[in-house]
């Protein structure tokens, strides 16, 4: 795979996958480059007026009426970057690092922080290599992750801890391996390194891309339980979504057919129930629901990925540095707290379904899904699903409106954007859990569907739950079971059904 070309513009959650799982390496276009070392001449020659520059000619936060003479750059930028190491376990992971590391270079190449323009490369030295700082991800309110990024700038200068090559050592000794030496940080370019919500939006786009691929394997795990209930194909009709034309509850009921083309639910049956449970007829407007907040976050967060977050802003046209508050992501965290809400909703229906599929006067099957009397089989797991969804539904809770004033009530105000983030990653990987228990259902009602056509995607999915899963004919211990089936959910192997 070619370098993928950074101009701080153009940036889709594509490219952040393709670098943060991939490991595809990242190149400065070489005219951004360029800009970035005339914008620093420029600034340079504002210091030399003695210009009052924030964060680079005058302390930061309520400091910021401390001057910081040219003598004092390397120093002052140093013990900014030792001061805001502030953040605590636990540790992101190598992939959100890379996520994290990219969208800063990224929006630094706007060219409106003034940053040393050997700070950018060493960001993309540093992915290239395959250099991950330990990153914590608690100690930012949000307004710009200050107290979390610094760790990435004491990587940089050869100091605190990174993974590399599967090893967590001392970053100048990763370095030193990788043929890199530490940057000699000067002004400005330590609150380049902190102030930014590089880790709130590079966890986000993380999340955003797994819980997009979720999205289409929750899909094929309700088309299994639908053909396991012996469902109603009538709140597919694309008749009923043309007259109701949300675009993906239109996208979601299309993708469901073909999922279950050709399968045996489409005959008619006598004695079959004239509507199906709310949670069974409406998973198109459900699902839909879900995407339509995953689109509107995306949007919104690739605006982010592409623009500056910096304050102060520099404006080349004006030559100048004006305070502002881009650093403010309320406009996609608020994305990310709806997206918690959506999920929730999509728990709620898995749970219920999987409830719908144990009951006799739904499915037509036996209680529990039991193979014979003498066996409990599933009527003790729902305890385990309830007691998630219960949790999904206390993280959907939102918390952009909480918050302390703090640095001398200068910041009055915070979005908690990483937690906002992180409670959704959490949900995600609960909702893994949740629809590992309703596939392991759906299996089990479709071993007694035997001789009957399932569909072009079920079928296929039935098949691979079955070589992961035996089917439950005697009482056995379940949580290997359920951790077996998420196991199957995360690993991806659902979507390549789909291509």
């Amino acid at each position: 795979m070619d370098a993928l070309v950074l101009t701080g513009h153009v940036m889709s959650l594509n490219n952040v996958r393709q670098v943060a799982r991939d490991g595809r390496k990242v190149y400065i276009d070489p005219q951004v480059y360029e800009a970035l070392i005339e914008t620093r001449k420029a600034i340079y020659a504002m210091a030399e007026k003695e210009c009052p520059i924030y964060g680079f000619t005058v302390g930061v936060g309520w400091n910021k009426d401390v001057k910081v003479c040219k003598t004092f750059f390397e120093e002052y930028n140093t013990n900014l970057v030792y001061a805001h190491c502030v953040g605590i376990s636990p540790y992101i992971s190598d992939e959100e690092t890379r996520a994290v590391m990219l969208t800063r270079l990224n929006t630094l190449l706007a060219n409106t922080t003034g940053v040393a323009p050997e700070l950018a490369k060493m960001y993309a030295d540093m992915l290239n290599a395959g250099i991950h700082p330990l990153l914590p991800e608690r100690g930012s309110v949000g307004q710009a992750d200050v107290g979390c990024n610094a760790f990435i700038g004491l990587a940089m200068i050869g100091e605190g801890q990174v993974r590399y090559n599967g090893s967590t050592m001392p970053a100048g000794e990763a370095l030193r391996q990788a043929g890199l030496r530490p940057i000699v940080l000067g002004p400005k370019d330590g609150l380049c390194i902190v102030a930014n919500n590089g880790l709130a939006a590079g966890q986000g786009a993380v999340t955003l891309y797994e819980l997009k691929e979720f999205m289409l394997m929750a899909d094929i795990v309700y088309s299994m339980s639908l053909e396991g209930l012996g469902g109603n194909t009538s709140p597919l009709l694309p008749g009923t979504h043309k007259v109701r034309p949300y675009r993906f509850q239109v996208e979601t009921a299309r993708r469901i057919t073909q999922m279950i083309e050709g399968s045996y639910i489409y005959r008619p049956t006598p004695g079959k129930a004239l509507q199906d449970p709310l949670s069974f007829r409406g998973v198109a407007q459900i699902h839909g629901s879900a995407w339509h907040a995953i689109d509107y976050t995306e949007q919104l967060l690739g605006i982010q990925l592409n623009s500056t977050d910096d304050n102060p802003c520099y404006l080349p046209e004006l030559e100048n540095f004006f305070s502002c508050a881009n650093y403010e992501p309320l406009v996609w965290v608020l994305g990310f707290e709806m997206l918690a809400v959506a999920l929730s909703h999509v728990s709620k229906s898995s749970c219920l379904r999987t409830i719908k599929l144990s009951d006799p006067d739904f499915s037509g099957l036996s209680r529990f899904l039991t193979p014979n009397p003498s066996t409990i089989c599933f009527s003790t797991l729902q305890k385990t699903f309830a007691a998630l969804d219960s949790e999904i539904r206390h993280l959907s809770n939102p918390s952009s409106v909480d918050g302390l004033p703090i640095a001398g009530d200068i910041e009055d105000r915070h979005t908690n954007a990483p937690y906002a983030v992180q409670r959704v990653r959490k949900i995600l990987d609960t909702l893994r859990y949740i629809f590992a228990i309703e596939m392991m259902h759906a299996a089990q009602a479709l071993d007694y569907r035997k001789g009957l056509p399932l569909g072009k995607v079920t079928g296929e999915a039935f098949a691979l739950v079955r070589e992961h899963l035996s089917f439950y004919d005697k009482d056995r211990p379940i949580t290997p079971d359920i951790e077996a089936a998420y196991a199957l959910i995360k690993s991806r192997k659902l979507l390549e059904l789909l291509e």
